[in-house]
């Protein structure tokens, strides 16, 4: 926290020296435009240097704003995954000491095993989630391509995520909007592909408030496209928020987030998979508090 105050202190000062410098070339170029008016070559001179100057000053001012940014989303990303590694292993350690000091009866114990693995798959996810994000990032790797069943796919993810949080039946529903003895094919990667629908169905889940409720539809808008749409109730997003929130580290403010953690990679690695594959992803809501649809685009095998 003390390197973000330090981070941030340097570069409100850079953009303070910034404008100062931008005040200070436009006062000695219109006292010097008023002191040589009659000197029409010397004064186009002059107003060059002056665009070019304070165009370069614009863009230096610009570029640190973005830096200052990109410095913000990294050391959130940093506490972020700090939070999601250290809680499990608190958990794990706090189990693990109490098996080796004290009695505890079977059924207990038992208990204890079920809590240590679902934190350690917990752990696991988040590891996973920044090694993809870093596999994503590298244009050059290639895709083990194959004929993938989207149907087929979209339901193994929904019986995952609903194994992986507990849910009952109700809480995740799956409609198609094509003719069921159709089969809907894409040519790609079976495991970036699940991994992109898992972390689309991850967070529709997360972001769901108090109550789980997603629903899943797949259709062919056309003969060339298949889309899958994942919709939630829950906290929604804010208009000028649906372009960044596919960006890496990004996070929605947290006066939205409320309690909700995360690493700001799942929707990073979505678009990522999704490009990959000649495809789009967007999101779509209403405003806060009004739910959120994400869609994805792939072009039909």
């Amino acid at each position: 926290m003390a390197v973000w105050v330090s981070s941030r202190k340097k570069s409100l000062i850079f953009i303070s020296l910034g404008a100062c410098l931008v005040a200070l070339a436009i006062a000695l170029n219109v006292s010097w435009i008023v002191l040589h008016w009659r000197q029409v070559a010397l004064l186009t001179l002059g107003i060059i240097f002056f665009v070019a100057i304070i165009t370069g000053l614009v863009l230096n001012t610009i570029f640190l704003v973005r830096e200052i940014r990109r410095n913000e989303q990294h050391d959130s990303f940093i506490n972020a995954v700090t939070h999601e590694l250290k809680t499990p292993l608190t958990t794990i350690r706090l189990y693990l000491e109490t098996l080796k000091t004290r009695e505890v009866d079977e059924a207990k114990r038992h208990e204890f095993y079920d809590v240590m693995l679902a934190d350690s798959d917990r752990l696991l996810h988040t590891v996973e989630q920044i090694l993809r994000a870093g596999q994503t990032g590298q244009r050059r790797r290639r895709l083990q391509r194959s004929v993938i069943d989207i149907e087929e796919l979209v339901r193994e993810c929904i019986d995952l995520a609903r194994r992986r949080y507990h849910l009952d039946g109700d809480a995740l529903s799956y409609t198609e909007s094509f003719n069921g003895s159709e089969r809907v094919t894409i040519m790609g990667d079976q495991d970036e592909m699940q991994a992109a629908l898992s972390n689309l169905l991850d967070n529709a889940i997360k972001y769901s408030d108090k109550t789980v409720q997603v629903s899943v539809e797949v259709e062919t808008p056309d003969e060339k496209h298949v889309a899958v749409r994942v919709t939630d109730h829950g906290i929604g997003i804010p208009r000028a928020q649906l372009k960044r929130i596919f960006k890496r580290f990004y996070r929605v403010p947290e006066r939205i987030l409320t309690q909700v953690k995360g690493s700001g990679l799942g929707l990073f690695i979505v678009r990522s998979i999704v490009e990959k594959h000649g495809g789009r992803a967007f999101a779509e809501s209403e405003g806060e508090g009004k739910g959120s649809t994400f869609t994805i685009e792939l072009p039909r095998a």
